[in-house]
């Protein structure tokens, strides 16, 4: 009986969120990425970031936010840009955690958060550059432009050299 009353129990009111994604928009380039909101945790602005000798070229440095070690990666040396060489002395950094540790991804530029509907999601189209299309869990096509839906956990899967 018990299984029963679970079964005609009315869905909790989700409306809205089965049918739509939300994410948080950031920019290398002139290239709008989303990042899925419930993998963001903060967005703020870093200055001081720790190199680390022989870290891969991805990873610039380690950073302290709120008294936890977090390790600072370039998202635009992960999509094999360039680079940019302002002379920046504040970096724009989006907070996420992943197994565990702290990472901040090191962007040109944070924007809104939108949220689109989950139809308008389609596959990584087959012409995008390859080290891109590893990176990326689709594309939406918006009115003016393409926002690529980044893989979170590709983006911080970063072959490490083994010790000699």
């Amino acid at each position: 009986m018990s299984s029963k009353q679970i079964q005609t129990r009315p869905a909790p009111d989700t409306t809205g969120f089965t049918e739509s994604l939300d994410y948080v928009t950031v920019t290398i380039g002139e290239q709008l990425l989303g990042l899925p909101i419930g993998r963001v945790q903060d967005v703020f602005n870093t200055s001081r970031i720790t190199p680390v000798p022989l870290a891969p070229p991805e990873i610039i440095g380690l950073l302290n936010l709120r008294g936890r070690v977090v390790t600072a990666l370039c998202l635009r040396k992960r999509l094999g840009r360039e680079p940019l060489q302002n002379g920046a002395k504040e970096l724009v950094a989006v907070g996420i955690d992943h197994g565990g540790e702290a990472y901040a991804l090191i962007v040109d530029a944070v924007g809104e958060v939108i949220r689109l509907d989950h139809s308008t999601l389609e596959p990584v189209p087959v012409h995008l550059d390859r080290a891109w299309a590893a990176l990326a869990a689709g594309v939406h096509r918006l009115e003016d432009r393409l926002l690529v839906v980044l893989d979170i956990d590709a983006v911080l899967k970063i072959d490490l050299p083994l010790a000699a």
